[in-house]
């Protein structure tokens, strides 16, 4: 029990030379009664894959509670008490392409069809969540992603390539890319957040040391003030920024000795897919557990991918692929690439259902959403739109639904209220999904 007779300030920061440094959520930092979920931040993470959902493998077959989980939605069987899937839902703009269900996803606008700079959409509700409470965080939000995005021209026919970087609009028309190096985010984090080109990047990370050694004398003062619980988690945390410095610096390493003189690829992105993934995902639970942002978003490919998964045996490429014209042998690859990213994004979960937040878990107080910007990728069917909904407070164990074409932006402005904001007009939106807060 924490014996200290003041809360600690939630934004009490470890300082060292050049670098602040947050911390999780301590007992410490909560009044008597607040470690209840209703003291908790409440938080979003957002999670998209691209090129649409093989639907027949993802859809459940029975609807309301107890449903039993398709083959796609399978690995999320440990947490099936804390679910919601979504069907019915409709953004129909996507019928024309991929930017529309990828600009549209968290914006629930159509954009405006150009290959220059003349970009319209419309603000995200990642933004307007963010900016709600970027008084409380270092960080409004972080957008992340694993492909890196494309710069120049059209992705797809009509539409610039913007439209299928990101999730993330500033504003009608500023997107946010992705970020997908992981020392870019982690400086963003914990470091000093300049800008850095590859090489300069690297010639910083062979004379620095780790960040903690910055902080290591400010760390040891504060575990002198805190109970032995919170010594535990400071520990758990310390060493979880630790554990991804050296997987970074491992990278680095591995980056610049394939390419010295010619670095091909911004240093710390890891070779390995799963890898990528894995170490995007560990920065995203700091930043969460430390409060450093309450709002992100994670691309685990971005629209018109053409990645292969040999790791599964589907050694085509996704996007080509994923135009099956029926046949089958195309829709069960497509299929055996959905189930993996739901792997990653249950994997995921389980961080955060494993990591103390109060009296209860980060999964207990983020709400998560994890979909595709259309359904059966062949026609880019924006008419029944893949959507599931964890924790964050919800009830779980449902299969909802939704009248046919129910607009996207129905959900977005559900999420919207139930992260605080509550707002009168969104996009199309003809009202929000009580039947989900319910």
């Amino acid at each position: 029990m924490n014996i200290m007779r003041e809360a600690l300030n939630r934004r009490t920061l470890l300082r060292g030379l050049g670098t602040a440094m947050s911390l999780p959520l301590l007992d410490a930092m909560l009044p008597a009664r607040a470690g209840d979920v209703a003291a908790r931040p409440r938080r979003l993470q957002i999670f998209y894959t691209p090129n649409g959902m093989i639907m027949e493998n993802y859809t459940p077959a029975k609807v309301g509670k107890d449903f039993p989980l398709s083959p796609t939605l399978q690995p999320f069987a440990p947490y099936k008490e804390r679910m919601t899937v979504l069907t019915g839902l409709a953004h129909q703009e996507t019928a024309d392409g991929h930017a529309q269900g990828c600009a549209g996803f968290l914006t629930g606008v159509k954009p405006r069809a150009t290959e220059g700079a003349d970009l319209q959409c419309g603000i995200s509700i990642d933004q307007v969540i963010g900016n709600h409470y970027a008084d409380q965080t270092l960080l409004p939000t972080l957008e992340l992603g694993i492909d890196v995005p494309s710069q120049l021209g059209s992705c797809v026919p009509a539409y610039s390539c913007a439209y299928t970087n990101t999730l993330s609009w500033r504003d009608e028309s500023n997107p946010l890319p992705v970020t997908v190096n992981p020392r870019d985010v982690f400086e963003r984090m914990f470091g000093d957040g300049d800008a850095l080109d590859a090489a300069s990047r690297v010639a910083q990370q062979r004379r620095r040391s780790s960040i903690l050694d910055f902080v290591r004398e400010d760390a040891a003062r504060m575990a002198g003030k805190l109970g032995s619980n919170d010594r535990r988690k400071m520990d758990q945390y310390l060493s979880s920024v630790r554990d991804i410095e050296r997987r970074i610096q491992k990278s680095e390493k591995l980056d610049v000795d394939a390419h010295s003189g010619d670095l091909a690829k911004p240093a710390g992105v890891p070779a390995q897919f799963s890898e990528h993934v894995g170490t995007m995902f560990d920065l995203q639970l700091l930043a969460m557990q430390a409060d450093i942002t309450r709002v992100a978003s994670f691309m685990i490919g971005r629209e018109v991918s053409n990645r292969t998964y040999p790791e599964i045996g589907v050694t085509d490429a996704h996007h080509m692929t994923s135009h099956h014209a029926g046949d089958p042998a195309k829709k069960q690859k497509v299929s055996l690439i959905n189930r993996l990213h739901m792997q990653y994004f249950a994997d995921y979960l389980g961080r955060l259902s494993a990591t103390h937040d109060g009296a209860g878990s980060l999964l207990d107080s983020t709400l998560v959403m994890i979909g595709a910007g259309f359904g059966d990728p062949d026609i880019h069917d924006g008419r029944n739109l893949p959507m599931v909904l964890f924790g964050g407070g919800l009830k779980g164990n449902r299969h909802i639904q939704l009248a046919k074409n129910t607009p996207l932006s129905n959900l977005q402005r559900t999420v919207l209220q139930h992260m605080g904001m509550p707002v009168t007009r969104w996009a199309n939106s003809t009202g929000v999904l009580d039947e989900v807060l319910a």
